[in-house]
């Protein structure tokens, strides 16, 4: 058996490590590239969802807004309608749940 290794063959293992070295770093960018792209992409998914829950959350305190200040059984004046005051008062107190629904806290519930 012979102790030398034929040149072309020795070319070509040289040859293909230095491609390997030298397409890595190319790789290495593409990986990021799709990781940073993917990373966006949940980003931006999870901003519709967190918008459209707080949709319904306002749309169902605007109810529960309009439906406390219909059923209003606080004194009225002759004409059967509340008075400036008690309509001011209602409003403040329904920002102030809002606020709370806003806020994440769950506050008394009737």
């Amino acid at each position: 058996m012979s102790d030398t290794v034929n040149s072309q063959i020795t070319d070509a293992v040289t040859i293909t490590n230095t491609k390997v070295l030298a397409e890595a770093p190319a790789m290495a960018m593409g990986s990021l590239y799709q990781t940073i792209g993917n990373s966006v992409a949940m980003a931006a998914a999870n901003a519709v969802y967190a918008q459209q829950q707080a949709n319904v959350a306002y749309q169902a305190a605007t109810t529960l807004a309009v439906t406390q200040l219909f059923n209003s059984n606080q004194s009225n004046d002759a004409s059967g309608t509340p008075s400036i005051e008690e309509l001011q008062a209602q409003i403040n107190a329904l920002t102030a749940k809002l606020a709370q629904l806003k806020n994440g806290s769950s506050g008394e519930q009737k």
